[in-house]
C-alpha cells in the first residue's frame, strides 16, 4: 500500500484487491492476531441484536462468513454480502452469499429484520451511504450491530499485527489495517452519522479494555425525511 490512504473510488478498488489476496488465510491470522477473542466479540454482537428467532438478518461484508455462522447458531436467518469475490469463494456458510457493493445493496426496502457488521466500517469508501442503504432495507423497529477495532489503535495493533500478518499472510494489507483506523471518525460523529440515516438508540460499548467496539442501534419508525415523502 502507498504511504498515503487512499480515497474514493480508488479506495474502492485497493479494499477489494486486499481482501482478495488475504481471504485464503483470513481466518487463520484473525485467530492468531487477537488470541481467539475475536470469536468472542462476534458473539456478542450477534447478542446485541435482541431479535425474535427466525429473524432474517443482512451480514454486512460478511468476508468468509463468521458472523453468518454465528448469526445462523443463534437461531437467525443469515444473508452474507461482500465486495470481495475472494472472500465469498473462502466462505465457510451455507448462508445465502452475493457480491456487491454496500452503497448499493441489492435488497428491497424493509427486506431484512436486523444487520450486523465485523471489522468493516473503515474499508468502506463512505459511511453515510452504506448507513443509509442500512436504513432503507431494516425493518423499522429492527436493530443493526456493528463491530470496528476501537480509535486509536495501540502498540499492539500498529506494530505486532503487521508483523503477525507478514509472516502468515500479505504483509502489505496487515501494515494497511492499522493505518486504516484513520478512516473512522471520532465515537461521537459516527454515531452521529448513524442517526442522520435513520437510527436511534445508538449505544457504544468498548470490547476488551478498548481493543474492540461494538456500535448497536435501532431503525427509527420513520425518518424525517420518510415523513416528508408520506405527505407529498
Amino acid at each position: 500500500m502507498a504511504a498515503t490512504l487512499p480515497q474514493g473510488e480508488e479506495k474502492g478498488r485497493a479494499v477489494r484487491a486486499m481482501f482478495d489476496a488475504i481471504a485464503p488465510r483470513y481466518d487463520l491470522v484473525n485467530r492468531v492476531m487477537t488470541f481467539g477473542l475475536d470469536l468472542r466479540w462476534r458473539r456478542r454482537t450477534v447478542r446485541a441484536l435482541d431479535l425474535a428467532p427466525g429473524a432474517t438478518v443482512l451480514d454486512l461484508a460478511c468476508g468468509t462468513g463468521d458472523l453468518c455462522r454465528d448469526l445462523a447458531a443463534a437461531g437467525y436467518q443469515p444473508v452474507g454480502l461482500d465486495l470481495s469475490l475472494g472472500m465469498l469463494r473462502n466462505a465457510r456458510t451455507g448462508a445465502p452469499l452475493v457480491q456487491a457493493d454496500a452503497a448499493r445493496l441489492p435488497l428491497g426496502d424493509g427486506a431484512v429484520e436486523g444487520a450486523v457488521s465485523g471489522f468493516a466500517l473503515r474499508n468502506f469508501v463512505a459511511l453515510a451511504p452504506v448507513f443509509g442503504e442500512l436504513a432503507r432495507v431494516v425493518q423499522p423497529g429492527g436493530r443493526v450491530a456493528l463491530l470496528e477495532v476501537a480509535h486509536p489503535p495501540g502498540f499492539y495493533f500498529n506494530r505486532i499485527v503487521p508483523r503477525i500478518g507478514g509472516l502468515l499472510s500479505d504483509g502489505a494489507a496487515y501494515r494497511y489495517l492499522p493505518r486504516s483506523v484513520a478512516y473512522l471518525p471520532p465515537p461521537r460523529e459516527l454515531e452521529a452519522v448513524l442517526a442522520s440515516a435513520g437510527f436511534g438508540h445508538v449505544v457504544r460499548t468498548t470490547l476488551s479494555g478498548g481493543v474492540a467496539q461494538l456500535i448497536a442501534a435501532t431503525r427509527v419508525v420513520s425518518t424525517a425525511a420518510e415523513r416528508a415523502r408520506a405527505h407529498r
